[in-house]
């Protein structure tokens, strides 16, 4: 298993580096393109015809593979822990091509959600070239996930964290050994291609003195605020831009580049310039208040649209912006100019936790990120507080909403595993249960418990041990249970295990 993951890893380093390499060059174009237009009005005319020909290019390829539009992540998940079916050659294709597209016009998308599909799908080629199939499968296209993020941010700690806490969302010795190999070996590639240095290079913050950690409670609270708006309002012009057809929608997004590219060039893209431009804080709160707006309008309008793109990078450059204006605030009130970048990487942090509701992956990513340790206890002092904010505020996970929304309009992806002739749903599916601390079944025998209809329990897996169960076999706390059962019956079986194996209240 390591031995393939490592392979996945490898391969999809490649892809992701490919990927990010061009989303970097067209996010150049795009602002080199409007600085021309600035200066050359008569250049709006064949930019018209390339926003007409981009739109109805995106639409086309997103309406051919629905499930290569947007962030990506979700739809991960959805193949993860709905059994839902992802065809890789034609997600590969149109995160390429649509991804890239709508990077040469400047839009807010980042390259992390894309990359971790890329990600998936090219595990997902890759372990079926070996001729793995069933759960092997779908731990190495796991696996692949995690590789995509580390690729994506040369964070293999976080790529391997992302795959229990956000993708697989339980924790299993098997995720980890391949997420670990995959991630590790994606972020070798990505290392060679990209140089040592930390994507955001934060390597030079202050040291906070105890008293001034008190900041982190209403940084945090800031921070929470932010996530929690940037939630509301990416779903928010999703559902407005639904009442629009695909083309226009997409045209839409790509006009409203136009008078960003123009007078706020640093928020194109995804984030990288503005984040650096936050960190050092040179310019006053009111321009960096503009800028948080602008870029939370913008990455809505862009993401709404559909169009392949993630929302990663986004929400942490808003974070950040809203880190900087907090630590500026501080100096105000006595607090050194120079722990103000140590306020935007902790906003960030926050910020990210309290829009995905992956605390741990948002601090390690963080702290990957900015390339030092010394901070992590105000960062993660920061995400708790800004994650306490968001569930008080009833604020769903963006990744677990997205990827409702995604069921509810292609309701035929979710339905099975494998397909018959006929295009109806045959065969088997087998999945992994964690059984947690204080569930119904554990300390049970199997043959006590009502499992769910179809539903079959074929190996039990006990630290190093696995177990062929019999009907007088004790489920015990830290089990990991194999469910086979009907493809057709994927999500009614998954909605019945979650509470058996899960912990009471």
């Amino acid at each position: 298993m390591a031995l393939r993951a490592m392979l996945c890893g490898i391969v999809v380093g490649m892809l992701v580096s490919v990927y990010r390499e061009g989303i970097e060059a067209g996010t150049r174009a795009a602002q080199w393109g409007y600085a021309v237009v600035a200066r050359n009005p008569w250049w709006l005319v064949a930019w018209a015809f390339g926003l007409i020909g981009v739109a109805a290019i995106v639409a086309f390829l997103v309406r051919w593979e629905p499930m290569a539009g947007g962030s990506g992540i979700p739809q991960v998940e959805g193949v993860a822990l709905r059994g839902m079916r992802m065809r890789w050659w034609r997600v590969l294709l149109v995160r390429y091509a649509g991804g890239l597209l709508c990077g040469m016009f400047g839009l807010s998308l980042g390259r992390e959600g894309p990359s971790i599909q890329i990600g998936a799908a090219s595990s997902q080629a890759v372990s079926r070239a070996m001729g793995r199939r069933g759960i092997e499968s779908n731990y190495l296209m796991t696996a692949g996930a995690a590789a995509g993020l580390s690729a994506a941010f040369n964070a293999p700690l976080s790529g391997m964290m992302f795959a229990l806490e956000e993708v697989h969302r339980s924790f299993s010795p098997m995720i980890l050994l391949s997420a670990t190999a995959a991630s590790l070996s994606a972020d070798f590639v990505s290392k060679y291609w990209f140089g040592l240095t930390p994507v955001l290079n934060f390597t030079r913050l202050s040291q906070l003195s105890l008293p001034e950690y008190l900041w982190m409670l209403p940084l945090g609270v800031v921070a929470g605020l932010v996530g929690s708006l940037i939630n509301r309002m990416l779903l928010g012009f999703q559902t407005m831009y639904s009442r629009v057809p695909a083309t226009a929608r997409i045209g839409i997004a790509l006009a409203i580049a136009l008078p960003v590219g123009i007078w706020l060039p640093m928020v194109l893209g995804g984030g990288e310039e503005l984040i650096g431009f936050a960190e050092k804080a040179t310019s006053g709160i009111g321009f960096l208040v503009i800028l948080l707006v602008a870029k939370m309008l913008f990455t809505s309008t862009s993401f709404g649209s559909g169009v392949p793109g993630g929302i990663f990078m986004p929400i942490l450059a808003s974070g950040t912006l809203a880190g900087s204006i907090m630590g500026l605030v501080a100096v105000h009130a006595g607090v050194p100019q120079e722990h103000v970048a140590v306020f935007a990487v902790c906003a960030m942090a926050g910020t990210l936790a309290a829009s995905v509701k992956a605390p741990v992956t948002s601090i390690l990513l963080t702290v990957e990120m900015s390339g030092t340790l010394v901070h992590m206890l105000p960062v993660t002092a920061c995400a708790f507080v800004a994650l306490l904010v968001s569930d008080l505020l009833h604020i769903s996970p963006i990744y677990s909403a997205l990827l409702d929304r995604y069921v509810q309009a292609h309701p035929d992806d979710g339905t099975a595993l494998r397909r018959d002739s006929a295009g109806r749903a045959s065969g088997n599916a087998v999945m992994e249960f964690a059984v947690e601390a204080g569930s119904p079944v554990a300390g049970r025998a199997l043959s006590d418990v009502s499992w769910p209809s179809g539903a079959a329990i074929v190996d039990i897996r006990r630290g190093d041990d696995e177990i062929v169960p019999t009907s007088t076999t004790v489920v015990e706390a830290g089990d990991y249970l194999l469910v086979m059962f009907p493809a057709t019956h994927l999500a009614q079986v998954r909605s019945d295990m979650a509470p058996l194996c899960g912990a009471s209240d």
